[in-house]
């Protein structure tokens, strides 16, 4: 009825070429068919980390809970997705800069006819985003909102040089986002929280993948958990496809959508 899955150790430090390229291999997204449309349905990934006992924070920050295996997994998440999809509450507390280019991966993106690097979609009902954060004006950032959003601070991001995108009336909708990256061609989608966003997404079963890194300690307090929303929670099958653990005691799995499961 068990069966028991032995975790592969990942042993060399985030730069290491060789384990990069490794990583790649494991990690990389479903094939296209040919035959699939143009504007075919996004696949998205989410990325996320935890503690033992379930926290998504430490001092108010994810990136705390992270090690150099998770660093390296990271790295190899941006260089293999199109766009990184991100709240812009948690790109603002983490100090999120714009997606830089990565050598190591050139070669690959090329042969997949991507763009060097990943564009970055900032996620936002209220466009509460300072206007002179970094990434906002950049030509590879898209601020993703709704048009209830307030028309100053619109006014505000726009005159900052943000490209402004609504998805949506009253929210942002999830159909419209993966909609807005099918049209970019942006089909190997990244999202890295917060926690709200990756409950919207899971809410309207819109994710494909999971990919989890526990870190090896217990922290208690208040933090919250990967994902929350307001409407009642309900299953989404997944299964384990990959388990992978490193030399300071991390463990990554990588989860993907059961589609022979049953809620």
């Amino acid at each position: 009825m068990f069966g028991l899955q032995k975790a592969t150790q990942v042993t060399s430090g985030p730069d290491d070429v060789a384990t990069l390229r490794w990583l790649a291999e494991q990690y990389a997204y479903p094939t296209r068919p040919s035959s699939a449309p143009c504007l075919a349905r996004p696949y998205l990934r989410v990325n996320m980390v935890s503690t033992v006992d379930g926290a998504v924070t430490f001092d108010g920050r994810s990136g705390d809970l992270g090690g150099p295996g998770d660093k390296a997994i990271f790295r190899v998440l941006r260089a293999l997705a199109d766009v990184v999809l991100v709240g812009a509450r948690t790109a603002v507390t983490e100090g999120y800069g714009q997606p830089a280019a990565d050598d190591v991966f050139a070669a690959g993106r090329r042969a997949r006819e991507q763009t060097p690097a990943p564009a970055l979609a900032l996620v936002s009902r209220s466009l509460s985003i300072p206007a002179d954060f970094g990434p906002v004006g950049h030509p590879d950032t898209v601020v993703l909102t709704c048009r209830a959003a307030a028309a100053e601070r619109r006014d505000a991001l726009l005159a900052a040089g943000a490209t402004v995108i609504d998805c949506g009336d009253g929210s942002v909708e999830v159909d419209q986002v993966l909609d807005l990256c099918a049209e970019r061609g942006w089909v190997r989608v990244l999202g890295e929280g917060g926690p709200s966003l990756l409950g919207t997404f899971i809410d309207a079963d819109a994710v494909d993948e999971v990919c989890m890194t526990t870190s090896p300690t217990l922290v208690a307090g208040d933090a919250g958990r990967i994902a929350h929303h307001s409407s009642p929670g309900r299953k989404h099958p997944m299964r384990p496809a990959t388990i992978l653990t490193d030399e300071d005691g991390f463990v990554f799995t990588r989860w993907t959508r059961d589609v022979g499961g049953k809620e």
